[in-house]
């Protein structure tokens, strides 16, 4: 019996040594075997090699984070030489560009989460697999999405990298911890729940669709849920990418992120809430009547009491950018709607008007 256990220890001692060489495997695999489908730790993932993954979009090294998609220009999100350990770029310290929000509607569940996950920053941040990735981890705001509209914005605060990071909606019937001995797409994998992946692709269903370009460390992904006409629009870096789904009324839904990137974290920066009103839709078309400028409310001859109380209840709707630079794909819904952010919002104020 003792020898058996000496020869447990010695187990113990070469595999905890192969723990430590993870990070100099994912270089090797990035640079040397970048079709094999590994995860930055080493581990192999037979989850997600779908053929026809290749076909939507380019092959991206998993083991490579993506650079060169951050909101902002501070040095530690722009491009950087490789460096010898993947994990070494976690170590920077977190830029506050686009955070200058006070109040958040929502904030992470820390009772609805998959067991790899930490929550720092008042629950707003919500850190990945802390050593090592063997799965899928998820988790959900902390407050049902009710009637009305809802906009909130996702700061990737680490690399992005691995299987997938994603952001999205899901209904409370999806299972954070299902996958967490499994490398996958979570988010979009069966009916209750919409996600946007890192590398550009909508999920719904188990269905891919291309909808924009990547993001990755620094991006700011923004999420529009709106339950009144039942659409759901994603934003990156402030500018709208497209409607990712319509006919979403009489849902109930929550906000929803998950990644398989091994010390990977994303930050919540603007939770936002507010009732479907004459009030909401007359800044909401303002907003459409004047997208070039930063904030609607810097041009409107308003007295300045009215302009602090619009700020305050519905500034998020005035600052918004639905000006797109190119179509986005068809949705993942299967909707007749146009896919552009301003022509179907538009198409149904005027059925609205024509209504009344």
């Amino acid at each position: 019996m003792a020898r058996r256990t000496r020869s447990s220890r010695a187990w113990h001692f070469v595999l905890s040594g192969v723990r430590r060489e993870a990070d100099t495997r994912a270089v090797a695999l990035a640079t040397g075997a970048r079709g094999w489908g590994y995860d930055s730790d080493g581990q192999h993932s037979d989850s997600d090699s779908e053929p026809e993954f290749s076909t939507l979009s380019p092959s991206i090294p998993s083991a490579i984070p993506v650079t060169g998609e951050s909101y902002c220009n501070c040095e530690n999100q722009s491009e950087a030489p490789y460096c010898s350990s993947l994990h070494a770029l976690h170590r920077v310290k977190d830029c506050q560009c686009g955070e200058e929000d006070e109040y958040f509607d929502w904030v992470w569940d820390d009772l609805n989460k998959s067991t790899a996950t930490l929550l720092t920053c008042d629950n707003r941040k919500v850190n990945f697999h802390m050593e090592y990735s063997c799965g899928t981890a998820a988790i959900r705001g902390n407050k049902e999405l009710a009637d009305g509209q809802h906009f909130w914005e996702i700061k990737m605060t680490s690399p992005v990298y691995g299987t997938d990071m994603m952001v999205g909606i899901g209904t409370s019937d999806v299972n954070l911890d299902k996958y967490r001995h499994t490398f996958c797409s979570l988010l979009g994998k069966d009916e209750d729940s919409w996600g946007l992946s890192y590398t550009g692709l909508l999920h719904h269903k188990g269905d891919k669709t291309n909808f924009s370009s990547r993001f990755g460390q620094g991006s700011i992904i923004g999420v529009h849920l709106d339950t009144w006409h039942g659409r759901l629009t994603f934003f990156k870096n402030r500018k709208c990418i497209g409607v990712a789904a319509t006919k979403l009324q009489n849902k109930k839904f929550y906000p929803m992120v998950c990644s398989t990137a091994a010390k990977s974290s994303m930050k919540v920066i603007r939770s936002c809430a507010s009732c479907t009103s004459l009030q909401y839709l007359c800044c909401y078309r303002l907003r459409q009547l004047l997208p070039d400028y930063v904030d609607t409310l810097e041009v409107l001859p308003l007295p300045p009491g009215l302009k602090q109380v619009l700020h305050n209840k519905l500034g998020w709707v005035l600052s918004m950018n639905y000006s797109t630079s190119k179509p986005s794909s068809s949705s993942s819904s299967g909707s007749d709607s146009d896919s552009s952010c301003g022509s179907d919002a538009e198409a149904c104020q005027r059925k609205r008007c024509r209504r009344t």
